[in-house]
């Protein structure tokens, strides 16, 4: 296995020590892992996306969806039912799966439906204002010189 040293791009970057851990992930994953359920990840505006994960048999008592330290994690598992059935042709895939998503900080979860076979995630940035773009005013030294000797003549 590579690993890749991100050791140069701490001179530039501040805070960014988790993303070595997060490529490495990535090179763990194998293909098995990556392929079922498939979903889409929609941008719908500026401030809000949706994740629809393909999961056709599936009901909502199948279906977990928990979020636990910006890890959101969906996973499904059909109980089997007394009798085991038969098929002449098993094309449709209803087994258990975990998929795991990554969210970026501040995304908040607005909620989830499912829809014919479709499991839609709602999702949206809440950035709090404290951590929002903000100006900040320069003063120069000239001008508090200039405030402090005219409120000194005016006394």
């Amino acid at each position: 296995m590579r690993t890749i040293d991100l050791t140069p791009l701490h001179r530039f970057a501040v805070g960014f020590d988790h993303m070595q851990r997060q490529l490495d992930q990535l090179a763990r994953l194998d293909g098995s892992e990556t392929t079922y359920p498939p979903y889409n990840i929609e941008v719908l505006g500026e401030n809000e996306y949706r994740i629809t994960m393909a999961i056709a048999g599936f009901g909502e008592k199948d279906l977990g969806i928990t979020l636990e330290n910006s890890h959101l994690t969906v996973s499904g598992r059909i109980e089997q039912g007394e009798s085991e059935r038969h098929y002449l042709h098993h094309g449709i895939a209803a087994r258990a799966f975990e998929r795991r998503f990554q969210l970026a900080d501040h995304i908040k979860i607005r909620g989830a439906k499912l829809d014919n076979g479709l499991l839609h995630i709602e999702l949206e940035r809440e950035v709090p204002e404290e951590l929002k773009p903000r100006k900040i005013a320069i003063q120069s030294t000239t001008s508090k010189a200039i405030e402090h000797t005219s409120k000194s003549r005016a006394a």
